[in-house]
């Protein structure tokens, strides 16, 4: 750390990504990324003539991009926001609703709301999930403080019921309720039908687990126009051009193609259930997940020693440290191929323990 950074950040715990190690090839089933690529009409569109546009300046609008939302979504064009990245959607919520009443989120949910509230020295209520890793709506009702909750909840896949969500949203009718739906493609229930109800609902979702982008970096936000309204003002006071031309181009293509989308989500529910059957069969605790990935954890091995033998393997999951999920492993869901790999060496490494 150098000595010229300022002292509001010198005590900034950061947010750690997936690793992405390069030392060989590896099944990755640790960052959630989907096992399939973009539609080949994507990548028709990403072709010499487009990229030689790249001398030009994006439109800073997104104009197309979001007509293309609105459409699918049967919303209005002006409550549409898109960015880079959902995360790029949470930073500017944080920033601009919760510095006044600070904010409220689980305890195990998405490491980057911790982030963004020490990033804004917002004083943080975190609230503990059940002792089953639910998450009680009650907790968050009246609370008065800007509200973020991811849904599917990640890293547990857990998914609340869309009445517990909207008793949250209606209980606090003066403060910005988030919810994080970066999961809800693969068996949760969007709150984007709530939008007219609620003024104070902000719904984000993204492009990079069920639409093969995590690469491209594009999210999206639909609210009521107010809240879209004071997100652009904080993009245009920042970033006017934070979504390329190229990712608003196979933005537009992939919401022309959903139905090659949709049936790839089809298959990695299939995969998940596969997996999480698979999984109890040899003894794992397998938390009821919505999610394109499941959270899992045995009697039998501590979640380090299960990462680290998979990883000797060639096999990627994602291990946490905090004191409550230490022994759980995050299992991003990847082809049925991929999934049964991996349940091969889960099962080869219990025997090979006598476990």
């Amino acid at each position: 750390m150098s000595k010229f950074l300022s002292p509001l950040y010198s005590s900034l715990v950061e947010y750690v990504p997936g690793e992405q190690p390069q030392d060989k090839k590896y099944i990755k089933l640790n960052t959630n990324e989907s096992p399939f690529p973009p539609c080949r009409q994507v990548l028709e569109a990403l072709n010499e003539k487009e990229t030689a546009r790249l001398n030009l300046y994006c439109d800073p609008e997104s104009k197309m991009l979001k007509e293309a939302l609105a459409k699918q979504y049967g919303v209005k064009k002006e409550n549409v926001f898109v960015a880079n990245g959902s995360d790029d959607i949470l930073n500017f919520a944080f920033m601009a609703y919760a510095r006044e009443d600070g904010c409220a989120f689980a305890d195990i949910t998405y490491g980057f709301y911790k982030v963004f509230a020490q990033l804004y020295g917002i004083n943080a209520q975190i609230i503990p999930l059940k002792a089953d890793f639910t998450l009680s709506a009650d907790d968050y009702c009246g609370i008065n403080k800007f509200i973020a909750i991811a849904n599917p909840n990640a890293p547990t896949g857990i998914c609340l019921p869309l009445a517990e969500i909207e008793k949250v949203i209606e209980s606090n009718p003066d403060n910005v309720v988030l919810i994080d739906e970066a999961y809800v493609d693969f068996g949760g229930e969007s709150a984007i039908k709530l939008i007219d109800k609620y003024p104070n609902l902000l719904v984000v979702q993204t492009f990079s687990k069920s639409r093969s982008m995590a690469g491209a970096r594009l999210g999206f936000a639909i609210a009521n126009e107010q809240l879209i309204k004071d997100l652009e003002k904080i993009k245009f006071s920042t970033n006017p051009y934070n979504v390329n031309r190229l990712t608003q181009l196979a933005g537009i293509c992939t919401i022309e193609n959903q139905a090659y989308y949709d049936k790839n989500a089809k298959e990695i529910i299939a995969s998940r259930e596969f997996t999480t059957k698979k999984l109890e069969e040899l003894g794992f605790t397998v938390l009821d997940s919505k999610a394109n990935f499941i959270f899992a954890k045995s009697d039998k091995i501590s979640g380090e020693e299960l990462y680290l033998s998979l990883k000797e393997r060639g096999i990627l999951v994602r291990h946490f440290t905090a004191e409550r999920i230490k022994e759980f492993n995050r299992i991003t869901i990847g082809t049925l191929q991929q999934m049964e790999c991996f349940i091969k060496e889960t099962e080869n490494i219990l025997k090979e323990k006598n476990l």
